[in-house]
């Protein structure tokens, strides 16, 4: 045990290294990934934030679960007025209703998703500064709380299957590869802004516009058959790409399934991810301080 010089006294690191239990946090400098370890040890509090974002949602409201249909179901109209109705906006033979919606609901997690991800540091200011816990949690819970309403909304996928007498082919099993798709790139990029936003507020102000111009750019509207062959790898970049024409694909039938579009767009949701988390962590000792 070391004595200070000014006090006399045991210094401050020493006497708590002798507290039953004790603890002591730091800082670790560099790069890093995610401690799952550390992750399972605080995974009390990563359900329940998981839980309190679901609750929040619903609690004290008439409609209840029903908005999470809502939204996609009244944008499928919208669209299938305008776009299908109106402007003739090819759906690759496939019903108008079901092409738009089998990409609004993938669309709709991942904006939502991103959106509350990316100010999900901020909104839990207090939190942050009071208590120690892995801060991946926060921007973690946020994408996760969110595909409860997506499996809500894709329920409806299977009244439109029965409507329009559309059978599914064989490839609807690669529905849980197109899932983790989605969910690593809306968590992926929301955590890369959260980080940002920490510091810059007006990213957080800006994610609406934001979301609407990635939805021009992605097969919402229109299907990815319309881009011409030889920008056709380069739009998968965009990795909501793949995983809209994979839904419509697999529930569909009207084109073969886009493998090369699904392989980019997965590469580049992992990358994104994984780049993501690395520099999430790299800023997390100065959240505290700057939130």
């Amino acid at each position: 045990m070391s004595i200070s010089e000014s006090t006399g006294y045991p210094s401050e690191n020493d006497a708590i290294s002798q507290l039953p239990d004790a603890r002591v946090i730091s800082a670790k400098p560099g790069w890093r990934f995610i401690d799952f370890r550390e992750i399972w040890q605080y995974r009390d509090l990563f359900y329940f934030l998981i839980w309190r974002d679901i609750k929040s949602r619903y609690a004290q409201s008439v409609l209840g679960i029903s908005w999470a249909v809502i939204q996609p179901v009244f944008f499928t109209v919208v669209f299938t007025f305008v776009f299908g109705k109106w402007a003739k906006v090819s759906s690759d033979g496939a019903p108008y209703v079901m092409f738009s919606y089998l990409a609004l609901v993938p669309w709709v997690y991942f904006g939502t998703a991103l959106t509350d991800t990316t100010g999900s540091l901020i909104k839990n200011s207090n939190l942050l500064t009071k208590v120690y816990f892995p801060r991946l949690i926060i921007p973690m819970t946020s994408a996760l709380a969110k595909l409860v309403d997506f499996f809500i909304a894709f329920t409806v996928v299977a009244i439109l299957m029965v409507w329009y007498q559309v059978i599914p082919t064989v490839w609807v099993v690669a529905t849980p590869l197109l899932i983790l798709m989605m969910f690593l790139a809306a968590g992926g990029l929301g955590t890369w802004l959260t980080a940002l936003g920490v510091q810059y507020r007006d990213i957080p102000y800006a994610m609406p516009f934001g979301v609407q111009l990635l939805m021009m750019v992605s097969p919402v509207i229109y299907p990815a058959s319309i881009i011409p062959a030889e920008f056709r790898l380069l739009y998968a970049l965009n990795p909501m790409v793949g995983v809209i024409e994979g839904f419509r694909a697999a529930y569909l039938g009207t084109n073969p399934m886009p493998w090369d579009l699904i392989a980019i767009s997965l590469a580049t949701s992992i990358a994104i991810a994984a780049s993501g988390i690395v520099y999430f962590r790299r800023l997390e000792r100065f959240f505290a301080d700057v939130v």
